[in-house]
């Protein structure tokens, strides 16, 4: 007899809640679930909680009440913490920001080596071996001697995507990964993305970039205030938002960029 699909989310929260101090509810009540090999867009104005929401996912952020699973790992509030647990996470989670925090005075695979080498102790030649792969992967193998300082602001965030990837993750999560990039350099990033969204990880994106949404995401969760006011598959959200909120925000940034059009 077969056995049954795992059909259990992959990334779960729990009416989860964060303040930042004791004033500022950054995330309030997040009930959200994330299916295996799901790519999910967030989206909503500034302050609206989305960083801290994917921050909370590889423990970077702590939360304060509710619960949150990723990876069948269990997270706990703030003051309740299991580091074990959360060390267990991030051997699951990878994640690109929106600089890219790369060692200057290391060489590019030396920048990728230097986890896997130390922190999880994989074996030298191994790590090289395996870092040259990620970086043919977001086709910039042949930069892999270089210095960040001499590749532009696209090469060097490719280089940090390829980072995230060296310890093979089943979450990869990007907080704005193209809003520090020259616009000419925007479409290498997102064309990489768009790349491994293709070869099915579980992402999770933070990004105003619309376009890219309406093409690779499976839904796009929309926040605001620290709440998350609707979700739906792009289509639906972009055609016929479900709230006046939303749409005032697609009315905003489609007037700003002139990219995204109503279907």
């Amino acid at each position: 007899m077969t056995a049954p699909a795992n059909t259990a989310p992959l990334i779960h929260f729990q009416q989860l809640n964060k303040w930042f101090g004791s004033d500022f509810h950054v995330l309030r009540d997040i009930d959200l679930d994330i299916a295996r090999g799901e790519r999910v867009v967030v989206c909503g104005p500034s302050g609206s909680g989305k960083s801290t929401l994917i921050r909370c996912i590889n423990a970077l952020e702590s939360f304060q009440q509710g619960g949150l699973l990723v990876a069948g790992v269990r997270l706990y509030p703030e003051g309740q913490e299991d580091e074990r647990a959360i060390a267990q996470v991030r051997r699951h989670v990878g994640m690109v920001f929106q600089q890219f925090n790369l060692f200057p005075h290391l060489s590019v695979l030396d920048n990728l080596t230097l986890g896997p080498i130390h922190a999880a102790k994989v074996p030298h030649a191994q790590a090289q071996a395996h870092a040259l792969a990620q970086l043919e992967r977001v086709h910039i193998a042949d930069q892999a001697y270089k210095f960040p300082l001499q590749l532009s602001g696209g090469q060097q965030q490719r280089v940090a995507i390829a980072r995230a990837l060296c310890l093979s993750p089943e979450i990869l999560l990007f907080d704005e990964p193209t809003s520090a990039l020259d616009p000419e350099m925007v479409h290498e990033v997102l064309d990489v993305m768009t790349a491994l969204a293709r070869q099915g990880i579980t992402m999770v994106c933070v990004t105003h970039e619309m376009d890219f949404a309406r093409s690779v995401a499976d839904r796009v969760v929309f926040m605001d205030q620290g709440q998350i006011i609707e979700q739906a598959a792009p289509e639906a959200f972009f055609a016929r938002p479900a709230t006046e909120r939303a749409q005032q925000f697609l009315d905003k940034l489609i007037g700003r960029s002139g990219g995204v059009q109503a279907a």
